[in-house]
């Protein structure tokens, strides 16, 4: 790293102190692209689950869209009209939204929010997390979830490299 930087940053001369300094430093940059990553990969993990061919078909509940959102869960987070749940780019947008908002949810009831746990609050609901008993599919659903988000996660950091 340069020293300039380090001198900056008033880094101790020691090596010691110098490597736990560009360790923090790293963390510090590379906490919010991780989380990021495992956003997105968690995000196309449920969308390649709940509509791959991006369908305008709605869903046997009326669900709409990349994500097959409900109009309940739409109006959480929108005021657009529920059929712009069709326009991906919309769509992509409070999916964002949706899955920040369950993320912080998890979090601020002491609950790792993994995207295991994202997937089945996704699918299963909140309350699916929170009462730990979640139906048969919607565990089936978050499983799938979660391991298509790590490949998703793990091509993606390869591609950074």
């Amino acid at each position: 790293m340069n020293t300039t930087i380090l001198r900056s940053l008033s880094v101790p001369a020691s090596s010691f102190a110098r490597v736990a300094w560009v360790l923090v430093i790293l963390l510090l940059v590379a906490a919010p692209r991780a989380a990021a990553t495992e956003r997105w990969a968690t995000l196309q993990a449920i969308h390649l689950l709940e509509n791959p061919a991006d369908s305008s078909q709605p869903g046997s509940l009326g669900e709409l869209g990349a994500y097959q959102f409900r109009e309940e869960t739409w109006r959480m987070h929108t005021t657009a009209p529920f059929q712009l749940a069709l326009d991906r780019r919309v769509s992509d947008a409070v999916a964002v939204k949706h899955y920040d908002w369950l993320r912080s949810e998890l979090v601020r009831r002491g609950i790792e929010a993994t995207p295991y746990r994202i997937a089945l609050a996704w699918n299963g609901g909140l309350k699916a997390v929170l009462s730990a008993r979640p139906t048969p599919a919607a565990m089936d659903y978050a499983n799938r979830a979660a391991n298509l988000a790590a490949e998703f996660e793990r091509l993606s950091l390869a591609d950074a490299r």
